[in-house]
């Protein structure tokens, strides 16, 4: 599975989460304490924007009912069962680099 190009370390701030799209999919992309994750930028719950919410103590907060991600696992934090796609990151210098399927 190829890497894309989705950002630059300077979009994403520590403690941050930013949305991007490429194609017809939604990605969160998160720095969660200094390292870089993506998860499905769609929420399991009722399908908010991931990619809009919070990020704290490594848990990505969906903006539109407080659902909470494991940023690494992509678990719900109450309901392990209810969890997002991760997908793998790499970087290049300053680039930010997401495995699409």
């Amino acid at each position: 599975m190829p890497f894309v190009k989705v950002a630059s370390l300077s979009d994403l701030p520590v403690d941050s989460v930013i949305e991007v799209t490429l194609g017809d999919n939604l990605y969160a992309l998160c720095n969660d304490r200094g390292t870089i994750r993506a998860l499905s930028g769609v929420c399991a719950h009722q399908g908010g924007p991931l990619g809009q919410g919070q990020i704290a103590n490594g848990r990505l907060m969906c903006p539109w009912h407080a659902w909470e991600f494991d940023c690494r696992t992509g678990e719900n934090c109450d309901d392990p069962g209810a969890r997002v796609a991760t997908f793998e990151v790499r970087l290049e210098g300053n680039e930010i680099l997401l495995q699409v399927p």
